[in-house]
């Protein structure tokens, strides 16, 4: 009843009786309350409230202060804290070292240009193996890709290369059926197809991630023949050479309305002869080859090498530089002709993201010997 706050007055105690005064003298533990007149009681209640009050209000200031000092050590030990973690972490060469690396790594996988075409013509030229395979060759300049930079502008960082097959309808129109992700250090794909037949062109160039594209080049355009319609080519095309004429007639060669003419110089480029010869001219040279190498009775003898493994799913695969398909798994298979000579066959794996990459070198020899031809007399 007798509590009152740090704000009473003498005014405000004069109100109250003699009697009540002695009882709030009495309450708040004031010596000598009971022989105080009035006068006497408010000066000692005011004297006693003052007391109170000033310790009340030290106590409060020195809490105060004791949670701002608290306050400036923690932000003084975090910022001390933070100021001798960011040196150590950028002065660190190793981690310096391997973000450089993975830089360095992840713009040579970028760039599909060739050091030895900076002043040819960017092309990509589409060529038939056969009823279900295609295959793309491709030369790109520096210069080219430096304007895909400018072009794509902020697209860059995320851009990646691409070759994308377009599916050509009778009425000239095209729409893409394969995105297939390609790398630095590669300049050819084997594409397989399906529903021959069915008319082709591919374009290789750069998506970002937001779907924007900038084209490179166009291929000229192919029609894959029904099945049946050729024999087919040696699976890897180590035989280029000798069934070049067929492979330039299937991809569209002897087309006057399709026939490409960066595809006719590639392949002339290639095997430094004329490309396209009169069919009746092809068939007479095999003939003459056939009919001067048949001898009486012959024994012909042929190996064929199979190279098979499995590497991570979603890997990119190599033998000798050329892409090898690998399936969902991560196994794949080639089947290649084995020369009489030796030879090193290096298969490389890389990662899709390339950051990892494995190699594995095969030597292998194949030593044929021909002995000499034995006659046995009939009468023996």
């Amino acid at each position: 009843m007798w509590r009152t706050s740090l704000l009473i007055t003498a005014a405000s105690l004069k109100e109250y009786t003699a009697k009540d005064l002695a009882q709030m003298a009495k309450s708040r533990g004031v010596s000598g309350w009971h022989s105080m007149r009035k006068d006497e009681l408010v000066k000692a209640i005011l004297k006693l409230n003052k007391t109170q009050g000033n310790r009340k209000a030290a106590a409060v200031a020195k809490e105060a202060k004791s949670e701002v000092a608290s306050a400036k050590r923690t932000r003084s030990a975090a910022a001390s804290k933070a100021t001798s973690a960011k040196p150590v972490e950028k002065s660190n060469p190793k981690v310096v070292r391997e973000i450089q690396d993975a830089h360095q790594r992840r713009e040579q996988l970028k760039d599909i240009s060739h050091a030895d075409h900076e002043a040819g013509q960017d092309r990509i030229v589409l060529m038939v193996r056969d009823s279900y395979w295609l295959h793309a060759y491709w030369e790109i300049s520096r210069k080219s890709i430096q304007r895909a930079k400018a072009a794509l502008a902020e697209h860059w960082h995320t851009a990646r290369p691409v070759l994308r097959l377009m599916e050509v309808d009778g009425g000239a129109a095209e729409r893409v059926v394969r995105q297939i992700d390609v790398h630095g250090g590669v300049r050819n794909w084997y594409i397989d197809v399906n529903d021959p037949p069915k008319s082709f062109r591919a374009i290789i160039g750069y998506v970002a991630a937001s779907g924007k594209f900038h084209a490179l080049s166009r291929s000229n355009l192919v029609t894959t023949p029904e099945p049946g319609a050729c024999d087919d080519v040696d699976a890897n095309w180590s035989d280029v050479a000798e069934n070049v004429d067929r492979i330039y007639a299937l991809s569209g060669g002897n087309d006057d309305e399709n026939v490409s003419r960066e595809l006719k110089e590639l392949l002339e480029e290639r095997f430094s002869r004329p490309i396209g010869e009169p069919l009746g001219a092809q068939l007479g040279k095999v003939a003459e080859r056939l009919h001067r190498q048949r001898p009486e009775f012959e024994l012909d003898v042929d190996v064929e090498m199979i190279v098979y493994g499995r590497t991570r799913t979603g890997a990119y695969v190599t033998l000798s530089g050329d892409p090898v398909k690998v399936h969902e798994d991560g196994a794949f298979l080639v089947k290649m002709n084995l020369p009489d000579k030796r030879q090193i066959f290096p298969i490389v794996a890389r990662s899709h993201d390339g950051l990892e990459q494995r190699t594995v070198a095969l030597a292998i020899e194949r030593n044929t010997k021909i002995m000499d031809p034995v006659s046995h007399d009939s009468g023996d």
